[in-house]
């Protein structure tokens, strides 16, 4: 087990080393530069700029400061915003996305298995058809146009909750029901489809044979096994909703991690755009490191380090 926490570590740290070394090499094969948009710059404010943060050291000087920076956990200074760095950027942003992204994480769990469930459990009956036919929905609408319909109807036709900002707590409504409408929508087919397949097996067969309450086949024998594939996306998922949706964010005026990578993308701000796909990647990998810890809760039989796996 301990070798394979330490293979897996080693592992994300060169996956790590490759997404930064990619970035930092595409951003840079960006024709122009960071202050090519500047209107009437002239050559020698640029290269007083370019002097200020380097950007007249050679490539190679330039990406092993960057990765020394990156490595001592300094993503370098914003080239858009004066006296500000890409890790005051994340970290202002940084709280909006986490508690928008962990209300809509609690609506996926909390109504997306539950609906799955109830969708297996009632397979071919009216429940079942409604849960598919709202799931099928939520799959198929992108979540900009759930945004948007929902900001008309609620906010300016009803004026139930605000239209942008998180003034107080109805502002969260809007933007948690348009991050977490396809992920609900997702986990449920997953979760129904994955529950019938359970259902199915010879053991669940057995475990009803000897005579164990309903109750207990199901969650002590069925529900497990079947979250396997569930919990395998949930990694992804949280590092989705944590990191927050740009677009959401842009729509409902969010000062979340999202909004500012969109900035940076319009104002060409190169150090804050790989700042934060960096900060991404992470997240994700951190996830999927977990989930893979998971899967020895949920189903023993799995041994990591073994021969073969």
């Amino acid at each position: 087990m301990a070798g394979y926490v330490v293979q897996r570590l080693g592992l994300m740290l060169v996956t790590l080393l490759a997404i930064v070394t990619l970035t930092f090499f595409l951003m840079h094969a960006v024709p122009g530069g960071p202050f090519t948009s500047e209107k009437m710059l002239q050559p020698e404010i640029q290269a007083a700029l370019n002097a200020k943060y380097h950007l007249d050291d050679p490539l190679w000087l330039q990406y092993l400061n960057y990765i020394k920076g990156v490595v001592t956990l300094d993503l370098g200074p914003s080239f858009k915003y004066a006296g500000m760095s890409v890790n005051q950027i994340i970290m202002e942003g940084l709280p909006v996305t986490a508690k928008v992204g962990f209300f809509a994480l609690i609506c996926v769990v909390a109504l997306g298995v539950p609906l799955g469930v109830v969708a297996a459990l009632n397979r071919n009956r009216w429940p079942d058809t409604l849960v598919m036919v709202i799931a099928t929905i939520g799959v198929a609408v992108p979540s900009y146009v759930i945004a948007t319909i929902a900001l008309y109807v609620f906010a300016l036709r009803l004026g139930w909750v605000p239209t942008f900002g998180l003034d107080d707590w109805r502002g969260y409504f809007l933007p948690v029901f348009a991050l977490s409408g396809f992920w609900i929508s997702f986990i449920a087919r997953l979760a129904r489809s994955s529950l019938l397949e359970t259902l199915d097996q010879d053991y669940m067969t057995t475990a009803k044979a000897k005579g164990l309450k309903p109750g207990q086949v199901l969650f002590k024998h069925g529900l497990r096994n079947s979250l396997i594939p569930v919990v395998t996306v949930l990694g992804p998922v949280v590092a989705n909703l944590l990191t927050g949706s740009f677009v959401i964010e842009q729509i409902f005026a969010l000062p979340g991690i999202g909004r500012h990578f969109v900035l940076s993308i319009t104002n060409r701000d190169y150090t804050a755009i790989m700042g934060i796909t960096i900060f991404y990647a992470a997240v994700l990998m951190v996830m999927i490191f977990i989930v893979d810890m998971l899967y020895l809760v949920l189903d023993p039989r799995i041994k990591y380090g073994a021969r073969g796996k």
